[in-house]
């Protein structure tokens, strides 16, 4: 499919490990779907699509999608504790819900380049994308090993969540680079200030 309007490059700030999971990274540090073009750069960049697939239908009713699956689905990763209350049991309802939308059927082409490779069989709809969010999000939340590995990431006022895949489980951090390099920098700060005093 020919790319419909040209979109800037998704920028992942890290890998959640999950797509559902990078839905909600988008929300932090400020507002990363603001507006139907930043929407469409996601959706490529994060590849809830094929390559050049065309998202030139996409207009504003998206962003309201993918915002409240968004708060739906971080309402159930964050809170998995409180299954009892009406908002947890509101967002597991619609979680539910959109995961049986029907998903974007994909198919092989012919490419001169590369042999085969992957297009859908016509635009994706938004019901579609979201679909396919809901039922990750659905997967994760109820496989038990992947539930487990759910965590949140230690730094100050960084709410992101992230599969913790390291070797022995012990990252504490959604990016080395950013939240960790913080923690080194003000733990260093705080023994400098006892050594002074």
């Amino acid at each position: 499919m020919a790319l419909g309007t040209a979109t800037p490059p998704y920028e992942p700030r890290f890998d959640a490990g999950r797509i559902c999971l990078d839905l909600l990274a988008t929300a932090h540090p400020a507002e990363r779907l603001d507006g139907v073009e930043a929407l469409r750069a996601w959706i490529a960049g994060a590849g809830l699509v094929p390559e050049g697939t065309g998202l030139g239908h996409a207009d504003a009713s998206w962003l309201v999608g993918f915002r409240e699956l968004r708060a739906h689905i971080g309402q159930l990763v964050r809170n998995p504790h409180a299954p009892d209350t009406p908002s947890y049991e509101r967002a597991l309802r619609r979680v539910n819900e959109v995961a049986r939308g029907e998903t974007p059927a994909p198919r092989a082409v012919r490419d001169p380049d590369r042999g085969l490779s992957r297009e859908l069989a016509g635009p994706p709809a938004c019901a579609g994308l979201l679909a396919l969010l809901a039922r990750d999000a659905v997967d994760l939340l109820t496989d038990p090993v992947a539930r487990a590995a759910v965590r949140e990431c230690e730094g100050d006022n960084c709410p992101l969540v992230y599969l913790d895949t390291s070797r022995g489980r012990r990252r504490r951090w959604c990016s080395s680079e950013v939240c960790g390099n913080r923690e080194r920098v003000a733990r260093h700060r705080r023994r400098a200030a006892l050594a002074r005093a």
